[in-house]
């Protein structure tokens, strides 16, 4: 059985703080190869999961195209940090 909209966003919101380094410091992010700012990507990354949190605490439900909307965001954002270098085949998780 697949899961509702709503917990179907939450899971898809864990996964992808799990996979992202929101915690990596700045210097890391910073001092190779940039094909993107990582830092500014991450920080919108991270001001849209907090939005949705708070939307689905405040009941809202998801619909199937805002799952698909924020799925694409986050999959593009990891392939520019992967082409950085800052995630992928050194990771042990996958996006």
């Amino acid at each position: 059985m697949k899961p509702d909209t709503q917990t179907a966003m939450r899971n898809l919101i864990a996964e992808v703080r799990d996979v992202m380094p929101f915690e990596m410091p700045v210097d890391q992010m910073c001092s190779g190869i940039c094909n993107g700012c990582a830092k500014k990507l991450l920080d919108f990354l991270d001001i849209q999961l907090e939005e949705w949190e708070w939307r689905l605490d405040q009941g809202e439900v998801p619909a199937l195209g805002d799952l698909d909307k924020l799925g694409k965001t986050c999959h593009k954002i990891y392939r520019v940090l992967e082409k950085n270098g800052l995630v992928g085949e050194t990771d042990t998780q996958a996006a």
